[in-house]
């Protein structure tokens, strides 16, 4: 049988036994023994959860008759450190803990979840010690080192313990704005605190052998200082930047295992690869960063709609477990005249201004929420990457849409009801130059006035795309900035198969002038486009041609004066 793509599969034993495709990045446990306690951050959706079912199988002593089977096939199986399989493993996952209204009632929540991990860690290491006393025990920190203490008694092999989604329910509360709660949770002698001590107490007496955690923001992290000091944050490590996510390289091989498999053909197999790079590649963790990366579990997504559909190209590119709540951009910003001056920020200009010495691998909450920081909130939360060492920008299409969605909710434009007839009307006469003034007439009449004037290239360039995928996604594949041997085009649309649009495609070059300047020029007059403006869609038409033989381009130019006036030519 074929292989199956992982989406949702988060248990590495199961990839294994089923036969998943499986991206192998087991040459970084390699890297994790560098240090005791790594604690790696990572926005939503890069793979956290698979790579702590990876550790948790490597290190298991229970699993050492299964290591080849598990790990032969693997960089990290064919070169194995001296330390796998020769611990007890204890894994948490705090994502489960449920959010109350206070905190007697949170500690319960944390202390069911808890209670979980260490049934199943009691039954698993039977024969080493008799654990089961600690489930009698009410509090989880009492729970933990009643094991801790029992491992240490009977002399057992050392603990690992992983913890993956650490701050999943502390972020919740902030987003809820409970700081309060927040506060006393990471302060004093809470619940949390005092877990974490344990933990502490455990590695400094060298019962408990390794800790690892994963989450998505330090700010809980630091804000237990002294509870639990010894964390070793390598988010920002260049050794480690690549552990989680996959590298372009990474991609390819995926995909031309999959292709190969299935006997696709190749130039779906290009378009798959520019519809994956376009929509999910992008992530530059650090300035400097040698490669970008894209959202592995997202990358799944698209990839098992592939194989699910055999071979047809997805028309749904955003798994909704990406979409980042509007609600952390309000809590960031205060207030909704903020969030909507900064999405205004994001949607005219496309980029935030960064200061590099302000990037670090911890900070506290209250250094979080203070504006000059926003820009690396948004890098934390998966939002913005780095353009360079001075700009954070967008990563991909994917998380541009998105953000295209909350400037239509922050500014309550609507963009569900009204649109019908023009795409209805486009579907039959493939007329985009009477797309474009219904987009203009229905979507961009609504703009509010205090973003009038700000109005430019980049906003009319994403919201047209975005509009058009949201109504015509079933009958076209369509992106923005697309990288060419002569340069980035700024809005193309390639036909599906098996819709009346196959091999059509369609090119806008856009060009902006503000709205003073626009009159002056007399550019809603203009009877025909510059040559230097044609000639440069061409250039692009072109590429792609080579690229895709079969398509027949339309070339069209467009300028835009404020957001008063425009002038659409079509070339072809």
């Amino acid at each position: 049988m074929p292989k199956r793509v992982p989406y949702a599969v988060a248990n590495y034993e199961e990839i294994v036994d089923d036969g998943y495709y499986f991206v192998d990045k087991t040459r970084f446990i390699r890297e994790l023994e560098q240090y005791k306690i790594p604690v790696f951050l990572r926005p939503r959706r890069f793979g956290k959860s698979l790579w702590c079912s990876v550790l948790e199988c490597y290190y298991d002593i229970n699993r050492k008759d299964r290591f080849e089977t598990l790990f032969g096939h693997t960089d990290i199986g064919r070169e194995p450190t001296p330390s796998h399989n020769s611990q007890m493993v204890m894994r948490f996952d705090f994502s489960v803990v449920e959010v109350e209204p206070d905190l007697a009632s949170l500690e319960a929540a944390f202390d069911r979840a808890c209670r979980d991990a260490f049934r199943v860690f009691a039954a698993d290491n039977c024969r080493h010690a008799d654990f089961s006393g600690a489930l009698n025990v009410d509090s989880a920190a009492d729970a933990l080192r009643f094991i801790i203490s029992a491992a240490r008694s009977a002399a057992c092999p050392p603990l690992l313990i992983i913890i993956d989604e650490y701050d999943n329910f502390t972020n919740q509360l902030l987003t809820a704005h409970q700081d309060g709660l927040y506060r006393e949770l990471t302060t004093g002698d809470s619940f949390l605190r005092t877990f974490y001590k344990v933990i502490k107490a455990g590695v400094g007496e060298g019962t408990v052998g390794r800790v690892f955690i994963t989450g998505v923001l330090p700010i809980t992290m630091d804000d237990l200082t002294s509870g639990f000091n010894i964390g070793q944050v390598i988010t920002l490590k260049e050794h480690a930047l690549n552990m989680m996510g996959f590298t372009d390289t990474e991609v390819d091989a995926y995909v031309n295992e999959i292709f190969t498999e299935h006997g696709w053909p190749d130039e779906t197999r290009e378009k798959v690869r520019e519809d994956l790079r376009l929509h999910y590649n992008g992530y530059r963790l650090l300035p400097d960063a040698a490669e970008t990366l894209y959202n592995s579990t997202i990358c799944n997504y698209y990839l098992n709609d592939l194989v699910i559909g055999n071979g047809k190209i997805p028309t749904e590119t955003i798994d909704e477990n990406l979409r980042v709540d509007i609600k952390w951009l309000r809590r960031l910003t205060g207030s909704d005249e903020d969030t909507r001056e900064l999405l205004e920020q994001l949607m005219f200009d496309g980029a935030l201004p960064v200061d590099i010495t302000m990037l670090r691998s911890k900070f506290n909450m209250s250094q979080f929420f203070q504006k000059p920081f926003f820009p690396l909130s948004l890098y934390y939360l998966g939002m913005l990457t780095f353009q360079d060492r001075f700009t954070l920008t967008f990563p991909n299409l994917t998380v541009k849409t998105i953000f295209t969605e909350y400037f239509n909710e922050a500014e309550q434009i609507e963009v569900s009801l009204g649109y019908t007839d023009m795409f209805r009307q486009f579907l039959d006469d493939h007329d985009l130059e009477a797309l474009f003034a219904g987009y203009w007439k229905q979507y961009i009449g609504q703009i509010p006035a205090q973003a009038f004037d700000k109005a430019n290239e980049n906003f009319f360039r994403t919201t047209f795309f975005e509009l058009c995928t949201r109504y015509l996604s079933q009958d076209l594949m369509f992106a923005i900035e697309v990288n060419h041997p002569s340069g980035r085009s700024d809005w193309e649309a390639i036909g599906r198969a098996g819709t009346p649009f196959e091999n059509q495609s369609f090119m806008i070059e856009f060009k902006h002038f503000p709205r003073a300047e626009g009159e002056r020029l007399g550019v809603s007059d203009w009877s025909e486009p510059k040559e230097e403006d044609v000639a440069q869609v061409t250039g692009y038409a072109d590429d792609l041609k080579r690229r895709y033989p079969e398509l027949a381009i339309r070339r069209h130019v467009l300028y835009t004066a404020g957001a008063a006036a425009y002038r659409f030519f079509t070339l072809n």
